[in-house]
């Protein structure tokens, strides 16, 4: 009996400790030159909707559920989404916006597992009447499930989706 209990308590002390050495934050961002004035390229990103023609998750599941709240394009506007196991059910809610130069939402997701992130897209001139586009998220990890973090590397697995639904982003607006 002794020695389940050393067990048990060798098991709690390692998750313990994980959870203490685990990451407790993530920021993952990926950036692009778009050939195109910045008014240009921020009025067209501060429509939700329009993700829908570069944003790689849709790609992922072009048949997801997708609802609508509020006036797209202004603070307090929501997009939510049931999709394949890809995409899972969430929502986005645009919770700042600085005219060309930033939107801000917020990201809740609630399947395949509930999390909060905070998402957000900038412009800035970039010389010569192009723009740069930085889009990325950042989030708290809690522990326990902070553990999980050290195994997945987010910057690298969202990463890549950020970079192609940037280059598709970028195709789009130059062809414009």
């Amino acid at each position: 009996m002794m020695i389940l209990l050393y067990v048990v308590l060798a098991i709690v002390g390692i998750i313990i400790l994980l959870a203490l050495i685990a990451p407790k934050t993530y920021n993952v961002s990926r950036s692009i030159v778009i050939d195109k004035p910045v008014a240009e390229v921020f009025d067209y990103l501060k429509y939700v909707k329009n993700q829908d023609e570069w944003s790689p998750w849709k790609k992922k599941d072009p048949n997801m559920k997708q609802e609508f709240t509020g006036t797209d394009g202004e603070v307090g506007f929501i997009s939510r989404w049931e999709g394949n196991k890809e995409v899972g059910t969430g929502e986005q809610e645009i919770v700042s916006i600085n005219e060309n130069k930033s939107i801000y939402s917020q990201l809740r997701f609630y399947k395949p597992w509930k999390s909060q992130s905070d998402a957000y897209l900038k412009v800035r001139h970039n010389g010569n009447g192009t723009s740069e586009v930085i889009w990325g998220f950042s989030g708290i990890n809690t522990p326990p499930s902070n553990i999980f973090f050290l195994f997945f590397n987010m910057d690298k697995t969202v990463g890549k989706d950020f970079e192609q639904g940037l280059k598709d982003l970028k195709r789009i607006l130059e062809a414009k």
